[in-house]
């Protein structure tokens, strides 16, 4: 799944590829965001731990689910 985080006063995002769940992502920011975890902690699919401080974020995009598709589809 394909997850694209905002920083705030970054002008870039994060985007990667992840195979944690959407509802382990969504869970992950709910924490960060309600106060019960200080940082949001994601790690992509090739094992890259990123960590940023829950105050900083500015959005967190969750793509969907599905394989990507390669190759001709008939």
């Amino acid at each position: 799944m394909d997850l694209r985080i905002g920083i705030q006063n970054s002008p870039r995002e994060l985007s990667f590829e992840t195979s944690q769940t959407a509802a382990e992502v969504e869970q992950a920011v709910a924490a960060a965001l309600s106060g019960q975890s200080p940082v949001l902690r994601l790690s992509d699919s090739k094992g890259t731990v990123y960590v940023v401080p829950a105050a900083a974020l500015a959005y967190v995009e969750i793509g969907t689910e599905e394989a990507r598709r390669i190759g001709f589809v008939g």
